[in-house]
């Protein structure tokens, strides 16, 4: 018989379940997929070695756990990933407001339940995807909303004095026995709402009203927060933190690799926009690259951080900008441009918190700045360095296109133009194929493109060439040109 099918207390007896605390369930699973190779955790990228380890061995060690970081580091999905480690059914007592273990009852409807029909209690089942709750910490938070309070009108529909604790209404906390609960953003609860945490982490002692009651709830807390110093709303209560067994790190990715693969794992795409839109693998480079800029820069607030979602909506909105012209074109397909990503300025605009000098720059001209330093910082990477400083005679990989430049006075490449016009007027600048072949020469013909305006948009931030916004697009001119131009 399956376990689920199941219905009694007398049933449960003679299957020979044996009843485990939650965290013995996180443990002992969790020790299965270790011996068994069985990756945890999965779906999270970049913490394999770092975050996941620690994680690990603090469910080993059956402790509660305080994920610590910025905005954006996944540390609510490491704790709702943590329910694939418990057990896939549970047996409670039927009818139970807090999942009474069948055999160990603590609340007074299910030990009075089993005084007065024995074997013949009914049980039901809990499914692991049911065990998790999440409480999202906020000023307004009561203790009432997360352990209980007295309810009037249960005591008056059961005519109960309020000395009665059958008059007691359970909060959340009580109501999520033998769960996973997670409060995020711990700092944002009041510091005595906090306070009323100490006993339930500890002794499991809850206190409602004057009603001392006993009860030993069997949970696995979960807590996430940024670090203290990110902003002035609180902090966590030195007493609440010692009850906390581990404090795990998180931290953002390491490398363009593991931003790429969260990005295109996470992003919101149907398969219209995947069959319209060809993207060029510098393209998602170089979209991850304005996230490590943006982490760095003078102008944006470092102890806020800048998220993970910052990358995904800039990557949806960057196919969006691209689908976009195709369909005002009426083409069916169409190959990301550089200029495109001047259509994810909103998606950065509203993800960075900046510093004072960054709002003297202006959000926008704030968010331009690093898709600049973006393309600065990846040009070298795929051709050669262009030195700050040098000699006015000698020639350099870049001369002849540069001298192209001086020439032809140039070119204005146009947001909406089609992609044959896109192609032709790149096309036509003879010394970009010549760079292409040569440093290059394994370039996949769709890439192509892409490469040869990433070209013009590098040597515009190394100052070999100017770039200009026009009403309905870019200008690319010889630096000189554009300087006497301007005379």
């Amino acid at each position: 018989m399956k376990i689920e099918n199941i219905n009694t207390l007398g049933e449960l007896k003679a299957s020979a379940y044996k009843t485990k605390t939650i965290k013995d369930e996180l443990r002992n699973n969790l020790r299965e997929k270790i011996k068994l190779g069985i990756l945890t955790f999965e779906g999270v990228h970049g913490f394999e070695n770092t975050v996941i380890p620690e994680l690990e061995r603090a469910i080993l060690s059956r402790h509660n756990i305080n994920l610590l970081g910025l905005r954006g580091q996944a540390k609510t999905r490491l704790a709702r990933k943590m329910v694939e480690l418990l057990d896939e059914y549970i047996p409670y007592v039927s009818g139970s407001e807090i999942n009474d273990d069948p055999f160990n009852p603590i609340s007074r409807f299910a030990k009075n339940l089993i005084a007065e029909k024995g074997d013949e209690t009914p049980i039901s089942w809990l499914h692991r995807s049911e065990r998790f709750f999440e409480k999202l910490a906020t000023p307004d938070v009561t203790v009432a909303d997360l352990i209980g309070d007295v309810d009037p009108i249960k005591a008056a529909n059961l005519k109960l004095s309020y000395a009665d604790d059958r008059v007691i209404h359970f909060g959340m906390i009580p109501r999520a026995n033998r769960c996973i609960f997670v409060i995020n953003e711990l700092p944002d609860l009041q510091a005595r709402i906090q306070v009323a945490l100490f006993n339930i982490l500890q002794e499991g002692d809850i206190q409602i009203r004057g009603f001392k009651v006993r009860m030993p709830l069997d949970m696995q807390f979960v807590f996430t927060a940024n670090p203290e110093d990110y902003t002035n709303r609180g902090s966590i209560v030195t007493p609440l933190k010692d009850r906390i067994g581990s404090q795990i790190l998180t931290h953002y990715p390491e490398n363009l690799k593991i931003a790429r693969k969260i990005t295109e794992q996470e992003a919101k795409l149907d398969a219209t926009q995947n069959d319209t839109v060809y993207v060029p693998s510098l393209a998602k480079d170089l979209l991850e690259q304005i996230s490590f800029e943006a982490r760095e820069s003078e102008f944006i607030d470092h102890k806020s951080g800048v998220s993970a979602r910052m990358s995904i909506t800039a990557y949806e909105n960057l196919l969006s900008t691209a689908e976009r012209r195709a369909l005002k074109a009426g083409v069916d397909k169409t190959t990301l441009r550089l200029s495109d990503f001047m259509g994810i300025i909103p998606s950065i605009t509203g993800k960075v918190e900046l510093v004072y000098e960054g709002e003297q720059e202006g959000a926008a001209a704030v968010a331009e700045s690093l898709i600049a330093s973006a393309v600065r910082t990846i040009f070298p990477v795929y051709f050669p360095k262009i030195e700050k400083l040098e000699k006015p005679n000698d020639k350099t990989p870049y001369s002849d296109l540069i001298e192209w430049f001086f020439a032809e006075s140039g070119f204005e490449l146009l947001d909406d133009c089609s992609d044959a016009e896109y192609q032709n007027i790149l096309g036509a600048i003879v010394p970009l194929e010549i760079l292409l072949k040569e440093y290059q020469a394994d370039l996949a013909k769709e890439d192509k493109f892409f490469m040869k305006e990433f070209i013009l948009w590098g040597l515009v931030e190394y100052r070999k060439l100017s770039k200009d916004r026009v009403a309905e697009g870019y200008q690319f001119k010889d630096i000189y040109g554009s300087y006497i131009s301007k005379l």
